[in-house]
């Protein structure tokens, strides 16, 4: 059967400003969903809807396809549904239809790729039309009835308190995988479309809309850890660098001549360094806040891409990495101060110099044991090369 995953994902968000491109374990809300469906052996393809251009940016440095939906469909008020007919129409338009629609939602941060092959393998039942992700839920459960009071939903509360493991076996939704029946949903528009399956799923069962939500997931990613991999997978796995100017290539300090002209000093041993990572091809970038012609003649100098006077790093790497068609997970960041923090968070790989501000420091994968602009750039590269050597393809 073709599977295609759909991620809805719109900009808008009342809640938490911006939710779907908020870091969890450094990593934005909807890239953590199109990780988990790009790595699911049973999906064929990930879109994501949004009406986003940023968030679009971030889904295809993942690995997805982003398609803008019309603004009708991004409101407050806009159902699920309505984003995932709109894909499908796109799709028919292009004469394709899926077998299968995977529906997942951003706001469950820790969708893992076996739940999602699990919940498509649950329509393997020819008899089924639709399946969900469900935990284990041995609560007891209680409403208020007509006179006010509270009365006992899953249980007899006027009789002995039973153990919870004698309960019925009662689930709740997850609220993060839903599969269904193309024909079948396309026909009810409801994404449950006919006999329902339950999937349990032992995975922790965190929906975010709220900053308390959200804190507790990066607390649950943190514990965890945000990848299994270790740190010398990671650094095998890294195919593009992105490069702060100010504190990397230089050690931080600027003259200033009586005529405003502002000059910095520069490693000849780091620009070595950004040379064997070109030309083993590595993509490179180097992205200041900084708005300088030193910046880009130090660019022109090394043959790196410079784009400079960005004050907010994160998108920009973002679009970059996706022109590129390198995901976060293989791209790393070195940076120095308090402005790289976002990209920090966000890189697979994350690095400082070791004279870097403490706050910085304390996010890095790597703190290189020489200080900026004198030899941090040489000392990352030769580790990049010495791990991955051999494996660079550009």
């Amino acid at each position: 059967m073709s599977v295609v995953c759909i991620v809805p994902a719109r900009g808008g968000s009342k809640g938490i400003p911006r939710k779907n491109l908020r870091l969890v374990g450094g990593v934005p809300l909807v890239a953590r969903s199109v990780d988990a469906a790009c790595a699911a052996a049973r999906v064929d393809d990930v879109i994501v809807s949004t009406d986003d251009a940023e968030i679009a940016a971030v889904a295809v440095a993942h690995g997805a396809r982003a398609i803008m939906r019309p603004d009708a469909l991004s409101t407050d008020t806009a159902s699920s549904e309505a984003a995932l007919l709109h894909v499908l129409e796109v799709l028919a338009g292009e004469g394709r239809q899926p077998d299968l629609v995977v529906f997942l939602q951003c706001t469950s941060p820790f969708t893992t790729a076996e739940e999602i092959d699990r919940c498509v393998a649950a329509l393997d039942d020819p008899r089924a039309a639709a399946a969900l992700s469900v935990a284990a839920d041995h609560g007891f459960l209680w409403t208020t009835g007509a006179d006010g009071f509270a009365v006992g939903v899953n249980h007899v509360w006027t009789e002995p308190r039973k153990r919870r493991q004698d309960l019925p076996p009662q689930f709740r939704e997850t609220g993060s995988i839903y599969v269904m029946r193309t024909a079948a949903f396309l026909e009810r528009r409801t994404r449950f479309c006919g006999p329902v399956i339950a999937v349990p799923i032992d995975v922790p069962c965190a929906e975010i809309d709220s900053p308390l939500d959200l804190a507790v997931a990066e607390a649950v990613a943190r514990i965890a850890g945000a990848s299994a991999r270790t740190l010398d997978e990671r650094v095998a796995g890294i195919r593009a660098l992105v490069m702060d100017f100010d504190g990397v290539h230089t050690d931080d300090r600027v003259t200033v001549g009586i005529d405003g002209d502002e000059y910095v000093t520069c490693s000849r041993s780091d620009g070595m360094g950004v040379e064997m990572l070109r030309k083993r091809g590595l993509h490179l970038l180097i992205l200041s806040k900084e708005v300088s012609s030193v910046v880009a003649a130090r660019g022109r100098k090394l043959k790196v891409e410079v784009r400079h006077g960005i004050e907010d790093k994160l998108p920009e790497m973002s679009r970059w990495l996706a022109e590129k068609g390198v995901p976060f997970a293989q791209a790393c960041y070195i940076g120095n101060d308090i402005n790289d923090a976002a990209c920090l968070k966000a890189a697979g790989l994350a690095v400082v110099p070791s004279d870097a501000h403490p706050d910085v420091v304390a996010l890095a994968d790597i703190v290189t044991a020489r200080r900026g602009g004198r030899g941090a750039l040489r000392e990352l590269a030769e580790r990049l090369l010495a791990v991955r050597e051999g494996t660079i393809d550009g």
